[in-house]
C-alpha cells in the first residue's frame, strides 16, 4: 500500500449528469493534470449535452458538512469554488475556507449551465460572493460580460456612462483586487483580430499578462470550467499564479482543440487530449 502523493483538490459546484461543467468536469481535469480531486456537491442538475431543465439546490448545512468530513480526514493543496446557488451556500462555503488561507483558492463562481435566479434573488447572491469569497479568494475567475454584472453590486447608478468602457473595466478589476483578491483573469476579451479572444491577468500592479488565442468554433460546454479547473490543479503543483495561467489555458485550448460530442448537443472539452495523442502514437 502507498500512501497518497499526488496533490488533493476540493472543488465546490454542480453536479453535471452529462459530465460537461461542475465538479465531475473538474475531476476529469485533475486527474488529467495528476492532481487526485475531491467534490462537494451545490447542486443537482437535470440536463444533457444541449442545455440543463432544472436544479436541485444542495442544503447549506449539507454543503457544508460534505466539506468537513473531507477536510478532518485529508489536507488539501488548493481548493475550487464554482457554482454556488444561494447566499446561505456562499455563508457556509466561505466560513470553511476561512480555516485554510495558506491553500490556493480559484473562484469560478459564475455558471451559463445552471438555471438564472430571480433578479432579486441574483443580486443577493452576487454580494454574498463579492463580499464573503472574493476577499479570500487567490485567483477570480470571469469574463467582461460577467464583472460588469458583478459591479453592479458597488456601482451608483449611471456610474459606468460617467467613464470610457476599458477605464471603468480597469476600475472594477481594481475595485476587486482592492478587496483582497490577489489575481483577477478577465476572459474571453476582443483579440487582436476577428478570429482571436484573448484572457487577461491583473494582479496589484496591473496587467500581468495578456494572452490573445485562435478562436475556436463550437459551440461548446464547459470551456470556462476546464480552464479554472487547470489553473487549480496547477497550482495545486506548485506553480505560481503566472505561470499556472499560462500553462492552464495551453491545455484547455488542447481540451477544445480535441473536444468531442457526446450526443446532439454541444461539443465537450477532452481533458484527457495529451494522454490519448501519446497513446495514439504508440
Amino acid at each position: 500500500m502507498q500512501n497518497q502523493t499526488s496533490p488533493l483538490i476540493l472543488s465546490f459546484g454542480a453536479a453535471d449528469p452529462a459530465g460537461a461543467c461542475g465538479v465531475q468536469a473538474d475531476l476529469a481535469a485533475f486527474s488529467a493534470l495528476s492532481c487526485t480531486g475531491l467534490a462537494v456537491t451545490t447542486a443537482l442538475l437535470i440536463g444533457d449535452s444541449a442545455g440543463v431543465e432544472d436544479a436541485q439546490d444542495i442544503d447549506p448545512d449539507w454543503v457544508a458538512d460534505q466539506a468537513r468530513v473531507l477536510l478532518e480526514d485529508m489536507t488539501m493543496a488548493a481548493f475550487k469554488v464554482g457554482a454556488i446557488t444561494n447566499v446561505e451556500q456562499v455563508a457556509a462555503v466561505a466560513e470553511i475556507l476561512s480555516d485554510y488561507p495558506d491553500a490556493p483558492l480559484i473562484l469560478d463562481p459564475f455558471s451559463s449551465r445552471l438555471p438564472a435566479p430571480a433578479d432579486d434573488d441574483a443580486d443577493e447572491l452576487l454580494t454574498a460572493i463579492r463580499q464573503l469569497l472574493v476577499p479570500q479568494a487567490t485567483l477570480l475567475m470571469l469574463s467582461q460580460v460577467e464583472l460588469g454584472r458583478l459591479a453592479e453590486t458597488w456601482r451608483e447608478a449611471g456610474e459606468q456612462g460617467e467613464a470610457g468602457e476599458v477605464d471603468t473595466l480597469i476600475s472594477d478589476v481594481e475595485h476587486l483586487l482592492a478587496l483582497g483578491c490577489e489575481f483577477v483573469l478577465l476572459t474571453g476579451t476582443a483579440g487582436s483580430n476577428s478570429n482571436s479572444l484573448a484572457n487577461t491577468l491583473y494582479g496589484a500592479d496591473g496587467v500581468i499578462s495578456h494572452d490573445a488565442w485562435q478562436h475556436l468554433t463550437g459551440p461548446f460546454i464547459g470551456a470556462g470550467g476546464t480552464l479554472s479547473a487547470a489553473l487549480t490543479a496547477f497550482m495545486a503543483r506548485g506553480a505560481e499564479v503566472p505561470e499556472a495561467v499560462a500553462a492552464a489555458q495551453e491545455y484547455t485550448v488542447g481540451a477544445l482543440a480535441h473536444a468531442q460530442r457526446y450526443g446532439m448537443g454541444k461539443f465537450v472539452p477532452n481533458r484527457f487530449f495529451h494522454l490519448q495523442s501519446a497513446e495514439d502514437m504508440q
